[in-house]
């Protein structure tokens, strides 16, 4: 059976949790990655951070009120709609990562079977699952698609 160090990403790309939101949005957008581990500078585990936590601070913060699903913004906004939005972006380039983060991370050890994080994943609705090294450090991720690729392989 594999184990996660034969099917996981690495090295993972990661974010350290004293970067910005806006730094989190363009390596999501870069990587076109739906996620990546928070880590603090040790290297260690500290937290996820999604395009879904990024949204819903973006919709706490009112970064994009007054808009359609496209995306469009009417030109008839008032102009304090429009202040509100620019507001908003300055908080996303202020805010933290590691004040928007999903705090609670499931991580495996390199050492797991892949049957073991398949049943994590579904069992917690999961996407991607950091792996951790016997010192705790981040040495890879496995992810829904890397569960695939492990399947297929079989």
């Amino acid at each position: 059976m594999q184990k996660a160090k034969d099917i996981m990403s690495s090295p993972p790309i990661n974010i350290r949790e004293d970067q910005t939101l806006q730094d989190a949005i363009k390596l999501l957008a870069e990587h076109r990655f739906s996620g990546v581990p928070v880590v603090n500078s040790a290297g260690k585990i500290m937290g996820i951070i999604s395009d879904t936590d990024i949204i819903r601070y973006s919709e706490k913060v009112k970064v994009v009120p007054n808009t359609n699903l496209s995306g469009w913004i009417s030109p008839y906004a008032d102009v304090s709609t429009l202040a509100t939005m620019r507001k908003g972006m300055d908080t996303l380039h202020q805010t933290r990562v590691s004040d928007v983060m999903t705090k609670k991370v499931y991580v495996v050890n390199e050492e797991a079977e892949a049957s073991d994080i398949a049943r994590l994943m579904n069992r917690r609705n999961i996407n991607r699952i950091p792996v951790v090294n016997s010192d705790n450090e981040l040495v890879g991720i496995v992810t829904r698609a890397d569960m695939v690729q492990c399947m297929a392989q079989m």
